[in-house]
């Protein structure tokens, strides 16, 4: 059975001290004062040198591009364990700095890395990686959230040797402060074809183009570490160093680069639950042990010993999926789309109710902000939301036994 091993734990220890000393003192600000949380992300970097492994991680990744070797979705991790460890930790106390992060070195960056030229790799891909520069992925749209490819309304026409991108994306999270933005479009080509199906490219863009404009964040319920905004382009001009593999027809297109960061984006928010029950547990467990009520800990009131039981089946349940993730990982083996929607709609849906039971066993102190299971409750809350909501999991996971 999987577990964390020795040097795991010493890294838990060191991630968990980091926290207690770096952002713990800063909640306040990332919450409610409106601060980026990019400054703490980089000292996280630096600290942990992620900076110079970054760094080698796409030089290696360059290598293999400008030799010719096609990148495999099954390749072997080093030790995906490790970088959950810090989703996890992060996510004890700021869901949204791991929203942030995951975005900006993982989905803008590898979207990037993967179907990009080696040019545009060395252009975008190593400054989002070590995080010198905030990236920003956008796909979503108002009117096409969990129809994301087939709503998709924002254009890019070709005009000469440039493309004109028309459109708006919203919920961009970074999208206020990103410097580069992945976007993906739909091809107008002037063929007549159905919105719906005409095919979709992928453009990198960079902040201050001509007709681009990133507006500032949105007031959220949660995720404050977070920024969200919208992104509106009119008539924003490309050439075609910005299209993604400078080709109309790449090996990997741009409707299966979103899907395949799905895969990716839906399983990691099983480990960012894990830290939210975490936490909630710990919290609840300790609350309820000293919070006395009739001259006795609440903790001896059998409704409660339910609720905190009902947390730690939630938290081992999470708990193992995260850890036959990492087990699987660490073989090669990539989840199908079912799998990582499984693991998301379960997991995104315990994080909720173990966070609403940890409030209910705080009472009035829960609904408070000094207290945390306040934050943890509204941070949990857009993890049944984002990646796919809960619905769209199951339509995956059921077309997928239905065709199996």
């Amino acid at each position: 059975m999987y577990d964390w091993s020795e040097e795991h734990q010493a890294i838990i220890a060191v991630v968990r001290r980091f926290v207690d000393e770096e952002i713990r003192p800063h909640l306040d600000d990332l919450e409610h004062n409106g601060v980026p949380p990019y400054e703490i992300l980089r000292k996280m970097y630096t600290v942990f040198g992620l900076k110079e492994m970054a760094q080698e991680t796409f030089k290696r990744q360059l290598e293999k591009k400008i030799s010719g070797e096609e990148p495999s979705r099954a390749s072997r991790a080093s030790d995906p364990a490790a970088q959950l460890i810090s989703t996890i930790e992060l996510c004890r106390v700021s869901p949204g700095l791991v929203t942030s992060l995951g975005v900006s070195t993982g989905l803008a960056a590898s979207t990037i890395n993967k179907l990009g030229t080696p040019a545009q790799m060395e252009r975008w891909g190593l400054d989002l990686m070590t995080l010198d520069k905030v990236g920003a992925w956008a796909i979503t749209e108002p009117d096409s959230g969990s129809d994301a490819l087939g709503g998709m309304r924002t254009s890019a026409k070709r005009d000469g040797d440039e493309y004109v991108i028309n459109g708006q994306k919203t919920w961009i999270t970074n999208g206020p402060y990103a410097d580069t933005i992945v976007l993906y479009a739909k091809l107008d080509d002037g063929s007549g074809e159905d919105m719906r199906n005409r095919k979709v490219l992928t453009f990198v863009l960079d902040r201050g183009m001509p007709g681009l404009e990133q507006a500032k964040p949105m007031r959220k319920m949660g995720q404050h570490g977070s920024p969200t905004g919208e992104v509106f382009l009119s008539d924003v001009r490309v050439g075609k160093d910005h299209l993604l593999g400078e080709t109309e027809e790449p090996k990997v297109g741009g409707r299966q680069s979103a899907k395949d960061n799905f895969v990716a984006e839906r399983a990691g928010v099983a480990a960012m639950s894990l830290g939210i029950i975490e936490e909630c547990v710990k919290l609840s467990v300790d609350y309820a042990k000293h919070r006395k009520l009739w001259g006795k800990p609440i903790a001896d009131f059998q409704l409660v010993q339910l609720k905190l039981a009902q947390m730690e089946v939630a938290r081992i349940n999470v708990r193992n999926m995260v850890f036959a993730h990492i087990e699987r990982s660490s073989h090669g083996a990539v989840p199908t789309l079912a799998e990582a929607s499984a693991m998301k709609l379960y997991a995104a849906q315990a994080a909720c109710q173990v966070a609403d039971d940890a409030i209910q066993i705080f009472g009035g102190n829960g609904y408070i902000a000094e207290y945390r299971v306040e934050q943890l409750s509204r941070d949990a809350r857009v993890l049944r939301i984002y990646a796919g909501t809960d619905e769209m999991q199951v339509v995956a996971i059921a077309k997928d036994l239905i065709r199996s």
